[in-house]
């Protein structure tokens, strides 16, 4: 499919790419062949759905693209550059500046303020001064719908705002990939279809490429490409 976002400057058009992947889990007589050669490419702007069966291997492929695992044959490039021969301080840095993540469970430090939470990746990675952390964090609570609870608590936001906080702190330091592990699993419907429209609409305005783990079929089909796997391989 052709993005709908044109290749920037520093790039191609596809923001991620993998090729021949493998990866086991276990061992001895317990090691499970978990991928099984599998080779995916995100262009920027578009949306991928990865659906299948429990055990089939999405979420391990998912930490493996997200370089919070390494395969044990393949390749993966970000942004054009090859990750999968680099040392844990260097898949560390790509990921901080490259990636950004949303998982089923938020992960939200809930002794803090939204803002806060937001603005935590943007001190990880150094780049902007404590003023611009602060005014960056503000209009993305505000992207989200948040901007009048940017000072609560994750202690004291519901559930489906939680996750919208998540989703503005995966995207503090504007990645160039968005990777998502069943984003909707513990929202219901009104919030599930909440977040994914934010999810999409913020990604294909900055021209991110969404890659999400999903058993949602409704989900699925509104993404712009839905790839099903099984038993370690898409078909």
């Amino acid at each position: 499919m052709t993005s709908s976002a044109p290749a920037s400057a520093a790039g191609p058009a596809w923001a991620l790419r993998c090729r021949g992947l493998h990866r086991h889990l276990g061992e001895g007589e317990g090691r499970v062949h978990v991928l099984k050669g599998v080779s995916f490419e995100a262009e920027r702007g578009q949306v991928y759905a990865i659906v299948g069966p429990s055990g089939c291997g999405k979420s391990t492929l998912l930490y493996l693209l997200g370089l919070l695992d390494r395969p044990d044959e393949g390749e993966i490039e970000i942004n054009g550059r090859r990750m999968s021969n680099h040392d844990d301080a260097a898949r560390t840095a790509a990921r901080g500046e490259h990636i950004g993540f949303v998982f089923q469970f938020h992960f939200l430090m809930l002794e803090f303020t939204a803002l806060e939470n937001v603005m935590m990746p943007m001190r990880k990675l150094g780049r902007l001064a404590p003023a611009a952390m602060r005014e960056r964090a503000h209009a993305l609570l505000d992207s989200v719908g948040l901007g009048a609870k940017t000072h609560r608590l994750g202690t004291q936001l519901s559930g489906g705002e939680q996750q919208r906080v998540a989703i503005a702190r995966a995207l503090a330091n504007q990645p160039a990939i968005l990777l998502a592990d069943e984003p909707t699993g513990n929202l219901d419907v009104r919030n599930s279809n909440l977040v994914f429209d934010l999810l999409t609409r913020l990604a294909k305005d900055n021209g991110q490429a969404v890659v999400l783990v999903t058993h949602n079929p409704e989900i699925a089909q509104r993404c712009d490409v839905t790839r099903p796997m099984r038993d370690g391989l898409f078909v």
